[in-house]
């Protein structure tokens, strides 16, 4: 067996470029993080001192707790109707065949390609139209909208990689359309809609130009806290609760790995 890694002179520039670029993606990341700890009340770098009291201070704050909540409550069931939308969605795409396929493939997918602060303004004026008054729904509405491409794309790529014959072979056995897909057509494409699926989450969780059109003073998700902090009282705290949203990005990343594999998932 031959080993295909590289080596010599042409690795190590390849490595050092790999490693330069991956160190520039992660420095932002890693100067917040690292002012979160800041013993200074003020915003410096490099930090000074080592203290965690910024973040006890965030775990403290009833606003950014109560923000914290309807986030994560938002992303969750962004997640399930981007899935219970998407998936079929999919598989009308990838299994249909009817006029204007192609038409339709690229409205479901136009949110990719629209700015989002012209999607959230064309939502706010779309369901201030229809009457509707719950900024709760409202921000589930626009969340669904804005993530479901996700879905459809992961899970698009997943189905052209579906082996067929195995669903004509359990249909020929007996089982039902619904049998077929749970425990044949999903076994398959789990990594896809696991992809989506936390995407979704993300997207959502992180989404600030459609929840500021969508939210208001009663229910604002992170996003809208962090902005107000940046604006009011730019401390530490504000760093910190950066921080804990990174955290909470690597969680859910690691428990994809853990799941169904990453790479399996990315390659989607």
């Amino acid at each position: 067996m031959t080993d295909e890694r590289f080596s010599g002179f042409g690795a190590f520039i390849l490595y050092t470029i790999t490693a330069g670029m991956m160190l520039f993606i992660l420095a932002p990341l890693l100067l917040v993080m690292a002012v979160s700890v800041s013993d200074s009340y003020f915003v410096t770098f490099p930090p000074q001192g080592f203290t965690l009291k910024w973040y006890a201070k965030v775990l403290q704050d009833r606003d950014f707790l109560e923000a914290m909540r309807l986030s994560i409550l938002l992303a969750l069931g962004t997640t399930v109707g981007s899935l219970l939308f998407g998936v079929p969605a999919a598989f009308a795409l990838v299994r249909g065949n009817f006029f204007g396929l192609a038409a339709i493939k690229g409205f479901l997918l136009s949110p990719l390609i629209f700015p989002a602060l012209v999607t959230g303004l064309a939502l706010l004026q779309v369901l201030t139209k229809l009457g509707s008054q719950d900024a709760r729904l409202n921000l589930l509405i626009g969340h669904v909208v804005v993530t479901s491409p996700y879905v459809i794309r992961t899970v698009v790529t997943s189905l052209q990689l579906v082996d067929e014959n195995l669903e004509d072979a359990a249909r020929t056995l007996g089982a039902n359309r619904l049998t077929t897909f749970w425990r044949v057509t999903l076994p398959q494409i789990a990594s896809g809609v696991a992809a989506g699926g936390l995407f979704a989450f993300m997207v959502s969780f992180d989404n600030y130009p459609v929840t500021m059109w969508l939210a208001n003073s009663e229910y604002s998700p992170v996003p809208l806290v962090l902005m107000r902090q940046l604006v009011n009282v730019f401390d530490p705290s504000v760093p910190a609760m950066s921080t804990i949203i990174i955290l909470m990005a690597m969680v859910g990343v690691l428990l994809l790995e853990k799941l169904v594999g990453l790479r399996r998932a990315l390659a989607a």
